[in-house]
């Protein structure tokens, strides 16, 4: 009789251990952001700049809440439709999915630029994620007219 006590503890400790196993195995919800083909076109004028970039997602749904770099006063999103732009406060980043930054899409606005960005150099940028944090990317800078669905490669 005393056995039956540490049979049944030892079963509902087992099924419990089971049920946290398949509780925490609900990792397709963590986003996985991978951001490619970053580029901005050199500027024209010293003061503003363009950035674009694709966010590759092979997780849960993400948001990108804002944009940092050191080259800029402020960096703001923004989204073009019907050739209109407007300043986004964020983007969502669909599940298992991307987010295109591209020319006449959505992109970055490098604003009160402390430095123009020169053809061959090399910027950071800081991508703020609401679920997977921070991403820093070297943004490369192109010609003015570079435009990658253009070109063969990168």
């Amino acid at each position: 009789m005393r056995r039956t006590p540490l049979v049944l503890g030892a079963t509902v400790l087992a099924a419990g251990l089971a049920l946290t196993a398949c509780g925490s195995d609900s990792s397709g919800d963590t986003p996985e952001v991978k951001v490619q083909d970053a580029f901005i076109p050199e500027p024209a004028s010293g003061d503003m700049a363009a950035g674009f970039f694709i966010v590759h997602n092979g997780g849960g749904a993400d948001t990108l809440d804002s944009v940092s770099s050191d080259i800029a006063g402020q960096v703001t999103l923004h989204s073009t439709k019907n050739g209109v732009m407007k300043e986004q406060k964020s983007f969502a980043v669909p599940a298992n999915g991307e987010l295109d930054f591209e020319r006449g899409g959505n992109h970055l606005m490098f604003e009160n630029l402390k430095r123009k960005p020169k053809e061959g150099g090399k910027v950071s940028v800081k991508l703020h994620f609401a679920k997977s944090g921070t991403v820093t990317v070297a943004f490369p800078v192109k010609a003015a007219t570079y435009n990658p669905t253009s070109h063969a490669s990168h």
